[in-house]
C-alpha cells in the first residue's frame, strides 16, 4: 500500500509539472509576440502595421523558437538514454554538423544565392546523410553505441574542419552570412518555411510517446529482449526520428547548441528518470528556454538582433561547467 501510494505521488508530481510548465510556455508565448520595439496585445492589434507585425514577423518568430526547442531537447532526452550518457545532446552523433556543413556546400558550390527552402532542404539531406553513415557503420561492424559515439564526434570534426575551410576562402558578405546562420537564429523564419512543421510536429509526438519503450531499455538489452521490447529497431528508429528533427531544427534556426543537453539532464536531477513524463516536459522546457532565450535577443540590444545559439551558449556552458563538476563530486 505504501508503495502504491509512492508511485500516486510521483505521477502526480510529473503532471503538476506538465500543467504548471505547459501554462507557463502559453504565458511566455504570449509575452514574446508582445514584447518589442513597438509592443502589441497579441488578442487585440491596433492597425494593419500591428497586425503585419504580429502575422508576418513575431508569430513565426515565436513558433520556430518554440518546435525547434522542443525538438532538440527531446531529442537530447533520447540520446542521453540511447548512449547511457547524461552528457550525450543531438550534436553529439554528428548530426547537427552534417547539416551544417550541406548548407555551407551549397552556399559555397551553387552559383546563384540559395533560396530559404533549398537550405532547408540542404540541412535535412546532410543530416541524414550523416545518419546513415553511421548507420552503415553499425551495420557493417556490429559497433557498440559507445564507439557509435565516438563516430559521431570524428564526423563532427570533420564538418567543422570543412566549416573552417569555408571560412577562409569566403568573401566577407558569404562569411558575414555563414557566421550568423551558425551561431543560430529564427530572425528571418517566415510561413513558407513553418511547412516544416507538418514533418516535425507528428515525429515530435511520436518520439515522446517512446518514454515506456526507453524505461524497458534503460534496464539493459538482455532484460528488455525478455520483455519483448525489440531493442535493435526501436533504437534506430529512434535515431531516424532524432535525425529528422534535428536536421528540420538546423534547417529554420541553424546550430544551437546546448538545448538539448540542459534541459533534459536538469529534469533528471530534479524529478527522476521517468522516460514516460520526462520526454513531453523536455520538450515544453526546451520550448519555454528557446523561446526565453529569443524573446533576451531581441530585446537586449536595441539596434540588433543577437543570435539566439549565442545567447543559449552564454546560458548554457556554466551549467554544463556545473554538471561536469557535479559529476567528477559523485
Amino acid at each position: 500500500m505504501l508503495l502504491n501510494e509512492l508511485l500516486h505521488q510521483r505521477q502526480q508530481q510529473w503532471r503538476t509539472w506538465l500543467i504548471v510548465c505547459s501554462i507557463l510556455l502559453i504565458a511566455i508565448c504570449l509575452f514574446a509576440i508582445a514584447v518589442g520595439e513597438v509592443w502589441i496585445l497579441p488578442w487585440a492589434p491596433v492597425g494593419e502595421l500591428q497586425q503585419q507585425l504580429l502575422l508576418q514577423l513575431r508569430i513565426p518568430r515565436v513558433l520556430a523558437a518554440m518546435i525547434v526547442g522542443a525538438a532538440l531537447a527531446s531529442s537530447g532526452a533520447v540520446l542521453q538514454v540511447l548512449l547511457g550518457n547524461p552528457l550525450a545532446e543531438p550534436g553529439v552523433l554528428g548530426i547537427s554538423g552534417g547539416a551544417s556543413l550541406a548548407v555551407v556546400l551549397l552556399l559555397f558550390v551553387v552559383p546563384i544565392t540559395p533560396t530559404p527552402l533549398m537550405t532547408m532542404f540542404a540541412a535535412m539531406a546532410g543530416a541524414l546523410l550523416f545518419t546513415l553513415i553511421l548507420v552503415g557503420f553499425s551495420r557493417r561492424q556490429k559497433i557498440s553505441m559507445s564507439r557509435l559515439l565516438l563516430i559521431g564526434v570524428a564526423l563532427g570534426i570533420l564538418s567543422s574542419a570543412v566549416v573552417t575551410w569555408a571560412f577562409y576562402f569566403s568573401d566577407d558578405l558569404s562569411m558575414r552570412q555563414l557566421m550568423y546562420w551558425l551561431m543560430g537564429s529564427v530572425a528571418g523564419v517566415n510561413w513558407p518555411q513553418l511547412s516544416l512543421l507538418f514533418f516535425i510536429v507528428p515525429v515530435l509526438v511520436v518520439l515522446c510517446l517512446q518514454g515506456k519503450s526507453l524505461d524497458v531499455m534503460m534496464l539493459g538489452d538482455v532484460a528488455a529482449r525478455q520483455l519483448g521490447v525489440d531493442v535493435r529497431r526501436i533504437r534506430w528508429l529512434l535515431i531516424l526520428m532524432i535525425s529528422l528533427l534535428v536536421g528540420c531544427s538546423v534547417a529554420l534556426a541553424g546550430v544551437i547548441g546546448f538545448v538539448g543537453l540542459v534541459v533534459p539532464h536538469l529534469l533528471r536531477l530534479q524529478l527522476g528518470t521517468e522516460n514516460k513524463y520526462l520526454l513531453p516536459l523536455s520538450a515544453i522546457c526546451g520550448a519555454i528556454l528557446l523561446v526565453l532565450a529569443d524573446t533576451l535577443s531581441r530585446i537586449l540590444l536595441s539596434d540588433a538582433d543577437l543570435p539566439i545559439g549565442v545567447v543559449t551558449t552564454s546560458l548554457g556552458a556554466p551549467v554544463f561547467i556545473w554538471m561536469l563538476m557535479r559529476s567528477q563530486l559523485d
